[in-house]
């Protein structure tokens, strides 16, 4: 197993992420006896640092992560957990959790009640690595409302030992996170974002990564083979990878395309069998990122996968936008919705939009297509992100 440095630790190359334990089931509870194995695969093959969150399988990944690693001495592993300030509502006094849907609320006092929680259902004193859960343009008013005070107890809980090194996970466009960043320079140590070969574009993953590394901190990847997508293929993707390494899993190409990326702390893996460790492991045990030859192989398989709207962000059709919007954000929310076949990846960004901010607000005046080196029928674009948005399920929207 590949080691990298980190503080005065040494953590494994390859995380293992509790979101996805094998269960019972399509939907439901933890088999776990079988993620009792693919744990403790991960943790005598090298993997010392396992990833939960408060809601991973309704409530349960932090009591059977904490079950199974605490039989093993509390020093050669580490946990991190998360705040689930993201899925959280004040009513009154009460801090109200959503994450498990509105027929199951879960009411707390404090924001201390929830950590102590936490704690308790993991079995341990203290949390090696603690996230704000979700921050994002959602769930970002929340987080830094100066009343509820999240970011000040948290940082008590780092005083007094609790928390040992402080971080935030985000699914946030990359001029969010950069915002972020700057507003709490100082007070994060790492950041957790999905980042994958087919998100380097299509999520802008490449600005958030370079954002992250700019203010001097470490990136945790989440979504390395993006919930399995990129572990199969299409056909003739496959065929591709296959013909220049027929020895390798095609989910290897996404972990090693993530290892060629100096900055990139832990890769997380959500293992749900032990074939799936086996081959991470196999894969994040040798020194072998992809070369430029395969950077290029991965780039035809992601024209093969997607059939994106090709903006570069010049931004030379916002000069001649009389709806003065932000037409390349625009563009690259509607290119993440129609690759997804949802608008539910990009609803906290639409629903933090004023309705002048839309694509429903273009005039189509057809003054950015002369402006455009591209070509693009920006009109047309918008037109059908409106429509996506108008015909979206209420539950994916607003």
């Amino acid at each position: 197993m590949i080691y990298k440095k980190f503080a005065e630790l040494e953590l494994s190359h390859l995380g293992m992420g509790n979101m996805r334990l094998p269960t019972v089931g399509e939907r439901g509870p933890i088999d776990e006896p079988k993620a009792k194995k693919v744990i403790e695969y991960a943790y005598e093959h090298g993997v010392n640092y396992f990833d939960t969150a408060f809601r991973y399988h309704e409530g349960e990944s932090e009591l059977v992560s904490g079950r199974v690693l605490n039989q093993f001495p509390r020093d050669t592993w580490n946990l991190a957990s998360k705040f689930p300030g993201h899925m959280l509502r004040r009513e009154g006094d009460k801090l109200v959790f959503t994450g498990f849907g509105e027929s199951r609320l879960v009411y707390f006092d404090s924001i201390k009640q929830i950590f102590e929680q936490q704690l308790e259902k993991c079995g341990v004193d203290y949390f090696d690595f603690y996230l704000l859960h979700g921050l994002s343009e959602g769930s970002y008013a929340f987080y830094s409302d100066p009343e509820i005070g999240i970011i000040d107890y948290l940082l008590s809980e780092k005083k007094a030992g609790r928390i040992k090194h402080f971080g935030f996970s985000s699914h946030a466009m990359a001029p969010s996170i950069e915002y972020y960043l700057t507003k709490w320079e100082g007070v994060f140590e790492f950041v957790q974002i999905q980042i994958n070969y087919l998100d380097w574009t299509l999520q802008n993953a490449k600005a958030k990564y370079e954002s992250i590394v700019n203010h001097g901190l470490k990136v945790i990847a989440m979504e390395p083979v993006r919930g399995g997508r990129l572990a199969t293929l299409p056909p003739e993707a496959e065929a591709l990878l296959k013909a220049a390494r027929p020895n390798d899993s095609i989910a290897s190409w996404a972990l090693r395309f993530l290892q060629g990326l100096p900055d990139m702390q832990i890769i997380l893996s959500g293992m749900t069998q032990v074939e799936h460790a086996i081959d991470n492991v196999a894969t994040l045990s040798k020194d072998d990122p992809v070369s430029e030859e395969e950077k290029e192989l991965l780039a035809k398989v992601v024209d093969m996968m997607t059939n994106l709207v090709p903006c570069t962000g010049c931004r030379y059709c916002c000069e001649s936008c009389g709806q003065k919007l932000d037409i390349p954000k625009l563009i690259s929310l509607y290119n993440e919705a129609a690759h997804d076949g949802r608008v539910f990846g990009i609803s906290a960004v639409l629903n933090e939009m004023e309705d002048s901010e839309l694509p429903s607000a273009c005039a189509d005046c057809g003054e950015c297509v002369k402006l455009c080196p591209q070509e693009i029928d920006v009109p047309e674009v918008m037109k059908k992100f409106s429509d996506m948005i108008a015909n979206a399920p209420p539950r994916t929207f607003g």
